[in-house]
């Protein structure tokens, strides 16, 4: 069977530590899953090396950085001016210069990753970048892609592909993701609650149920998609499907059904030979490692079927774009 017949299995991680929670929770209250992640990533890198996993790792620039130092240094001249204050990172750096280290920064764990073979390391921006809000335009955008491509230039890491921050996919943007010379973004689901929308959009009540309620009963769809259709433009859309929700003690008993609707999607795009691209954030398992590792190896395992029964590869996106071009 011709790999382009095959189906294609893809996971992005959003990986961003406590920047990508500041205007959510408090340090104090998201200790848990902060003070564990190293460790779930450790567990997350060993299950992708025994399923030989390709896994693309959208890092936000920050976290290429030692300290605040660093992070100032490598700082670009034109910033975004949120009208939302909570969501401005740099001024949240620069009015707390005593920023707990491994809660925000982590070069040590992104040489982890990359020690590890089939990984990729992806832009989430250089300072989880927010697309859709007031206060920032296409010049901020350009300059904060650049400043992540000159710090992954330091590691001699090359920038192909691209996961939009809290999902705020801007088709205005594209452009410069490819001026830059990214090759591929993650979209979003289709779906009218799954919209690309800035965070006072996104949090209505109802979207927020769906989405929820869509996590365990098919709802939406399976969203997996054909080659040839992501093929039609560049840079190449490569589209989630499925979010893995994190382990809930509360919602443990309905399991059975949060698997089930993963592994559902996936066994349709093996057999259709279509592409399945699931993700979450490596902080979501910083808390139930445990709990977490091992619905992970689940969908490993019914990866690994599928792959003897219907060829289905597993791919980051760099090398699905390769495959494009």
């Amino acid at each position: 069977m011709a790999q382009e017949q095959c189906g294609q299995f893809v996971i992005s991680l959003d990986f961003e530590l406590y920047w990508g929670m500041r205007d959510v929770i408090s340090v104090k209250a998201y200790e848990n899953n902060l003070k564990g992640t190293p460790i779930a990533i450790q567990e997350m890198l060993k299950q992708f090396q025994d399923y030989d996993i390709h896994t693309t790792w959208a890092t936000i620039g920050f976290l290429f950085c030692k300290d605040v130092a660093d992070l100032e240094k490598h700082t670009p001249v034109s910033l975004p001016q949120y009208h939302d204050e909570a969501i401005n990172l740099y001024q949240y750096a620069q009015k707390t210069p005593d920023l707990h280290i491994p809660y925000h920064f982590a070069p040590q764990l992104i040489d982890l990753i990359l020690s590890y073979p089939n990984q990729e390391m992806a832009t989430h921006t250089f300072s989880h970048y927010y697309c859709l809000e007031k206060g920032q335009n296409e010049k901020d955008f350009y300059a904060d892609l650049m400043a992540h491509k000159r710090i992954a230039e330091e590691k001699d890491i090359s920038l192909k592909s691209l996961v939009f921050p809290r999902n705020q996919y801007n088709k205005n943007y594209l452009n410069i993701i490819q001026e830059v010379g990214i090759t591929s973004y993650r979209g979003n689901e289709k779906g009218w609650f799954y919209d690309a929308a800035s965070e006072e959009e996104k949090k209505t009540p109802l979207k927020r149920l769906l989405r929820m309620v869509d996590s365990y009963i098919n709802i939406s769809g399976y969203h997996t998609y054909k080659l040839q259709d992501i093929a039609q433009q560049k840079p190449y859309n490569i589209p989630a499907s499925r979010f893995l929700r994190p382990y809930s003690a509360k919602l443990s008993f309905l399991d059975k059904f949060r698997l089930k609707r993963i592994k559902d999607a996936m066994t349709y795009a093996a057999k259709n030979g279509e592409l399945f691209h699931l993700w979450w954030h490596p902080h979501n398992f910083g808390a139930n490692t445990k709990e977490n590792i091992a619905f992970l190896k689940e969908v490993l395992q019914h990866y690994q079927h599928l792959n003897k029964q219907h060829n289905f590869k597993s791919l980051t996106m760099s090398e699905v774009s390769e495959m494009l071009r």
